[in-house]
């Protein structure tokens, strides 16, 4: 097959993974990973992506990390356990404005220690609290989530998987504090920024909240409770740990995903119902992580992307347009392959036009870039889909395309400029 039947079949994949989502509100009865799923299978069966290398394709890191996070937090969520600490969380505010910049840090400090899609996955049950607690739409709750856990990613290389790459094959010296003392100022003030543009843009006015309940009411079985927190600090602190270790050179677990997998597994036994502990994992979204392998595969070898790489190459590494061209990169190209996968193979593309270890700016701003581009659509970070799905599949509504964008774009555009220009100075 020629090139030019591949590149038609590239587009094609891109068009069935945009358009369901531009059409959501429509087509809610048809989830977002069957759309992800048909585009996977017309991957194989145009042969961009043969049924042999599906093995090797399909990250199981990711699978089990998955599956082993969402066990661990549907028992948190069964017990009482989040409802509890959202409680806890919320009592400590008393005005809704209070509450709302309180959320936007925690979200994106807990994000930036513990994995944004471990968040992703925690997140939903206490974004609904809050919005309950609040009187604020669920869709102004649910994109706070989504936006801070994104921005509040960027600040260390531990924060999502995109900087976990970025910080193992750069060749970066030390990147945990390179990361911290750059990126630590922008990624606080856009979590002040965030919710403020956010409450403009919803028209939310400020008032006084009241909580008259006790947060140990909310506990339904206080067994599993305490597995879930021993379930989730072990994970995170196992996971930290392990990213540590890894970033200077020692030894540790490379597949790291197999963590939380193994700590579920070990508790499941114990739980008061372990057939319900599986069942709350969310499978739809697991199904989403793997056809998303094998699609974003299949348009990469379609070769429709390497042409707009080349277009968006505004100028060699240590050039002073290099952070624009990396910027541009990373906004657009995030949005069809998603932030993960687009870091994967533009590590490759950096190390090709000469950066290296040293190479600071271009390197941060792949991090920082990449990851903010998750606030443009949905697609741009697996985090946003994690968090449509959960309320597709528990309220029976989701983010709209038009409604994400209206606030992504803005947003985007004021996290990009604060991340550009406090990564400017850093060419000269």
């Amino acid at each position: 097959m020629d090139m030019g039947f591949h590149q038609a079949i590239g587009a094609l994949l891109v068009l069935l993974i945009i358009l369901p989502l531009v059409a959501r509100t429509r087509l809610l009865r048809i989830p977002i990973w069957s759309f992800m799923a048909f585009a996977s299978f017309i991957s194989v069966l145009t042969e961009l992506v043969s049924l042999d290398e599906l093995g090797v394709i399909i990250d199981l890191n990711v699978i089990l990390f998955l599956i082993g996070m969402f066990s661990i937090v549907g028992l948190a969520e069964s017990s009482g356990l989040l409802e509890y600490i959202s409680y806890a969380f919320i009592s400590r505010f008393r005005s809704r404005y209070g509450l709302i910049l309180g959320s936007s840090i925690l979200y994106g400090l807990l994000a930036a220690f513990t994995v944004n899609d471990t968040v992703a996955l925690m997140g939903p049950p206490i974004a609904y609290t809050v919005a309950r607690v609040a009187q604020t739409p669920l869709s102004f709750s649910f994109i706070l989530l989504a936006f801070s856990l994104t921005i509040g990613s960027v600040m260390t290389p531990i924060g999502n998987p995109q900087n976990m790459l970025i910080s193992i094959n750069s060749g970066l010296q030390a990147p945990f504090p390179v990361f911290m003392y750059y990126l630590t100022i922008p990624t606080l003030v856009n979590l002040i920024v965030t919710p403020l543009l956010l409450i403009k843009i919803y028209g939310i006015r400020n008032e006084r909240i009241e909580i008259a309940s006790i947060p140990s009411e909310y506990l339904r079985s206080r067994r599993d409770a305490v597995l879930a927190l021993v379930g989730l600090v072990t994970a995170i602190i196992a996971l930290v740990v392990n990213d540590f270790l890894a970033l200077y050179g020692m030894p540790h677990i490379s597949e790291k995903g197999f963590i939380p997998f193994v700590i579920a597994a070990g508790i499941y036994i114990f739980t008061t119902n372990p057939r319900e502990s599986l069942l709350r994992v969310d499978w739809g979204t697991v199904m989403f992580f793997i056809t998303m392998f094998i699609t974003t595969e299949g348009i990469w070898r379609s070769g429709i992307i390497q042409p707009v790489l080349n277009l968006l190459s505004l100028g060699g590494c240590g050039s002073a347009l290099s952070i624009a061209s990396v910027t541009l990169s990373s906004l657009l190209i995030s949005q069809v392959l998603s932030n993960v996968p687009f870091v994967n193979l533009y590590i490759g593309y950096l190390k090709n036009i000469g950066c290296t270890g040293s190479s600071i700016p271009e390197w941060l701003a792949l991090a920082s870039m990449s990851t903010i581009a998750g606030n443009l659509m949905p697609l741009g970070a697996a985090s946003n889909i994690i968090i449509m799905e959960y309320l597709e599949s528990r309220y029976k509504t989701t983010l709209s395309f038009k409604e994400f964008v209206r606030a992504g774009v803005l947003v985007t555009v004021v996290n990009t400029l604060i991340y550009y220009l406090f990564l400017l100075p850093l060419t000269i």
